[in-house]
């Protein structure tokens, strides 16, 4: 019997913070002769995915070690995390498409041996330019396996324990991102910041074997790969972000940094222009029809600029002023990383009784809520003055996940779910590339440093600034229909 199985692909679920899908796929008939234990298909799975997600931010602690071991300046730094982002943004989409054209599990293991030797390059770096070479190519690795693991998983498990293994796929992989920064930190104090990267050759040597034993192959709908359409929106996204990082320092009306903001501006305007026409679109202009959808990206865009801009700023703040190790900085971040591990299931039992808007709403008002009070409480020193706006900041973020998740899918015919999650998770891990960008951009011009006498003096305009954009997004939800998710699930 063939062991193929043929099936849309359900949601990437590819957000720095991960929260579990608002709806499972379809169910997929399985192979009889390819029953495994629903907990191996789930380690099977979700390892791979598990790497993807922790280092996202897993080099967060490790930045001010970076800086000075490698000689890596500000600049530096924020490619190192934003080398990762990009490349898993503009690709995932274009990865699930291969997946369907070339086979699932094929493609979710070519990821994790791209995935493994950027991390070997990544450990094996002895300048920033290598190393952020190699979180590019991590990031490519990345961008098939996230999106591919949920596929597989889906069509690995029974149709009656389906909906319990991707809810523990989602937890995993909140898991992943909030203890990035506590993993990273550790492993640099206890060894080095090498040892970030070498961890993941273990971890995938055990992960493939698991994947061809319990992972079925799948395809899914064959269609053409728009190439012309991957390129455009990569280069305008890169463009943009290149002009943004680089403006402070080269001078924002230098050649080198408005030609690539403008022509990155003009990729991105030919990118609409050319995926209005395409019969085979990386991104079908016709999903933003749906105002649930449309409204969901957009506050989501922002959150993770907002959010995951002021993460990088503040996990160095914790080092280099308040003096705390890598480890002790990461496992002080943990009241607002990890929050949504225990908010975001509370917010999607509410959802289908409340609907998505109040829930989304008040998540992004908390959160800006939390970002302005750790703007102001972080001049006051002791890390005590934090907490509430940790928890704060943690507690919106829990809020905002799963109805946004709900709202992506809200309306959505079944074939059109991988293609909406997908382009909810790209445009996230494009604003956390932007928030990195543009926040640093604002503590740079407010006269900060990454050294303890000048690192307060762009903090709280720039996390300020990014309390105002997420601040934006929840009036931007109000827009949001009444009824979105209400009744559902």
């Amino acid at each position: 019997m063939s062991t193929q199985t043929r099936t849309p692909a359900p949601g990437a679920g590819g957000a720095p913070a991960g929260a579990a899908p608002s709806a499972a796929p379809p169910d997929v008939p399985r192979p009889a002769s390819r029953a495994v234990p629903v907990a191996v298909a789930l380690v099977a799975a979700s390892l791979p995915m598990f790497m993807a997600t922790l280092d996202n931010l897993v080099v967060t602690s490790a930045l001010p070690v970076l800086q000075a071991e490698l000689g890596a300046s500000l600049t530096d730094l924020q490619w190192v995390v934003n080398a990762y982002t990009l490349a898993f943004a503009t690709l995932m989409i274009a990865a699930a498409t291969l997946g369907d054209r070339w086979g699932r599990r094929r493609t979710f293991l070519g990821g994790i041996a791209v995935f493994t030797l950027g991390s070997i390059a990544a450990a094996l770096a002895g300048t920033p330019g290598a190393l952020i070479a190699a979180r590019a190519l991590q990031g490519v690795g990345a961008a098939a396996v996230m999106p591919l693991s949920l596929t597989l998983l889906a069509a690995a498990v029974p149709a009656s324990r389906r909906a319990m293994a991707i809810g523990i796929w989602g937890g995993v992989s909140g898991l992943g991102v909030a203890l990035g920064p506590v993993v990273g930190g550790a492993v640099v104090e206890g060894i080095s910041w090498q040892a970030m990267f070498w961890i993941n050759v273990p971890v995938a040597l055990v992960a493939v074997p698991l994947v061809l034993r319990s992972l079925p192959e799948q395809r899914g709908r064959a269609q053409r790969l728009d190439l012309l359409g991957l390129v455009l929106a990569a280069a305008g996204v890169l463009g943009v972000v290149w002009g943004v990082v680089h403006g402070n320092e080269d001078g924002w009306t230098s050649a080198g940094v408005l030609g690539p903001i403008v022509g990155g501006v003009l990729a991105l305007a030919l990118f609409l222009a050319h995926e209005a026409r395409t019969p085979h679109a990386l991104v079908p202009l016709r999903l933003f029809r749906s105002r649930s959808f449309s409204v969901a990206n957009a506050s989501g865009f922002a959150f993770s600029l907002g959010a995951f801009g002021a993460v990088f700023l503040l996990a160095q703040y914790l080092q280099i002023v308040q003096g705390y190790s890598p480890l002790e900085a990461g496992l002080r971040t943990l009241p607002w990383t990890a929050a949504p591990m225990v908010v975001a299931p509370l917010a999607g039992m509410l959802a289908p009784r409340v609907g998505v808007r109040v829930l989304l709403t008040g998540g992004l008002a908390a959160q800006a809520a939390g970002l302005a009070w750790l703007a102001f409480a972080a001049s006051d020193g002791g890390y005590a003055a934090l907490v509430p706006g940790l928890v704060l900041a943690g507690i919106g973020m829990g809020l905002t996940f799963a109805p946004s998740a709900t709202a992506v899918l809200a309306g959505m015919a079944p074939d059109d779910h991988g293609t909406a999650s997908s382009t909810n998770a790209t445009l996230r891990e494009v604003g956390v590339a932007l928030g990195v960008a543009v926040l640093t951009a604002v503590f740079t011009a407010a006269g900060g440093t990454i050294a303890p006498d000048g690192f307060e003096a762009g903090l709280r305009p720039a996390v300020l600034t990014g309390a105002a954009v997420i601040a934006l997004a929840a009036v931007a939800s109000l827009a949001m229909p009444r009824g979105t998710g209400r009744g559902e699930g």
